[in-house]
C-alpha cells in the first residue's frame, strides 16, 4: 500500500516543526522574539572573570561591571549588587538578554542608583544549565551553590575590588528562580547582605521548607528583621509566582520587615512589551532604584 504524497508531506512538516521547536527551546533557550533595545555608548564595560571555588570544586566564573570613574578614584569604595539569573541562564544573561548596561547607565545619570560594583554570578549547579530545571540555589546534592554565592564569592569580590564593607551596602537579587535564590541564600548570610529583591520569583521550593524563604524568614531574630530591606514584584500573567510573592509580602508585613511589593502587567514569555526579557528589563529599573534608595539612606561606617 502506497502512502499518499500529501500525507508524507504533512508528516515531514510536523517533523520539521518538532525539530525546530526542540532547537528553539532546548538549544537556543527560547530566546525573546522582541528583545530590549540596547545602546552601545553607555561607557560601561562587562567583564567575565574566573576564580577557583572550593565550595564547588571547580573553576567558576562571574561577570563584573565596575562603576563609572572606578579607575580614576583609587581611594573610593563602592556598594555592591549581586544579580542572580534564572533557569537556562548564566553569568552573561543580564547583559546579553536584559540590556543591563543601559539600565545602569540610566540610573547612574538620574542619580537613582549611586555608582556600584555589579556582580553577575554563574549560579548553575553541577548539573549545568538546562530548560528542564532551575538552578539549585542552595547547598545540596548538586553542589554548594549557597556557599559559593553567599560566602565564597563575597570574599573574592572583597579581595579584588574596592567595596564598602557593611552589609547595608550589599544587595542580592534576581529574577524567576534567581529571585528565590537571592532570598534563600541571602537570609542565611545577613552579615554579608541586607538588601534583597525578586522579580516574578517564588518563596517556597519543592526541595523542602529548609530552602523556602517563606519559612526561613520566620526564624530570624527581631534584630535581624530590622536590618532587612526587600523589594518584590511579580507579573500578573505569572499566577503562581504572583501568589507566592504576595504571600511572602504578607509574611514580611506580619513580621514588621521593611518591604515593597508591586504587581505589574505581563510576566514570563517570549514576546511582548511586558513579557519575558522585556518585563525583567523594565522592572530591573524599579528594583535597582529601590536598592539605590537604600544605599543613599545609609552612611558608611
Amino acid at each position: 500500500m502506497k502512502i499518499p504524497k500529501i500525507f508524507m508531506g504533512v508528516i515531514g512538516a510536523i517533523a520539521i516543526l518538532i525539530g525546530g521547536g526542540y532547537y528553539y527551546v532546548f538549544v537556543l533557550g527560547a530566546p525573546q522574539l522582541d528583545p530590549p533595545q540596547e545602546e552601545t555608548n553607555t561607557g560601561l564595560k562587562f567583564q567575565l572573570e574566573t576564580f577557583n571555588s572550593q565550595a564547588m570544586g571547580s573553576v567558576r566564573n562571574y561577570g563584573v561591571i565596575l562603576p563609572p570613574g572606578y579607575s580614576k578614584n583609587p581611594q573610593k569604595r563602592y556598594p555592591v549588587i549581586f544579580l542572580l539569573h534564572g533557569g537556562h541562564d548564566d553569568a552573561r544573561a543580564y547583559v546579553d538578554k536584559y540590556a543591563l548596561l543601559n539600565i545602569l547607565s540610566e540610573l547612574y545619570k538620574s542619580k537613582k542608583l549611586p555608582p556600584s560594583i555589579v556582580i553577575t554570578p554563574d549560579g548553575n549547579d553541577n548539573r549545568g544549565s538546562s530548560p528542564l530545571y532551575d538552578p539549585d540555589y542552595f547547598d545540596g546534592t548538586h553542589g554548594k551553590v549557597g556557599t559559593l554565592i553567599g560566602s565564597e564569592l563575597v570574599e573574592v569580590v572583597k579581595s579584588r575590588y574596592r567595596t564598602l564593607e557593611s552589609p547595608q551596602f550589599w544587595a542580592l537579587g534576581g529574577l524567576s528562580s534567581g529571585g528565590w535564590g537571592a532570598l534563600n541564600i541571602g537570609l542565611r548570610y545577613l552579615n554579608n547582605f541586607n538588601i534583597f529583591f525578586s522579580h516574578s520569583g517564588y518563596f517556597t521550593d519543592s526541595s523542602g521548607p529548609q530552602n523556602s524563604p517563606q519559612q526561613i524568614v520566620k526564624k530570624l531574630s527581631a534584630g535581624d528583621r530590622k536590618r532587612l530591606r526587600i523589594y518584590l514584584d511579580a507579573g500578573v500573567n505569572d499566577t503562581d509566582f504572583l501568589a507566592s510573592t504576595k504571600a511572602f509580602h504578607q509574611t514580611l508585613n506580619q513580621l514588621g520587615i521593611a518591604n515593597v511589593f508591586n504587581s505589574f502587567p505581563g510576566g514570563h514569555g517570549l514576546s511582548g512589551a511586558d513579557i519575558g526579557w522585556n518585563y525583567f528589563h523594565k522592572h530591573l529599573k524599579d528594583s535597582l532604584a529601590y536598592v539605590g534608595e537604600q544605599f543613599n539612606n545609609s552612611k558608611p561606617k
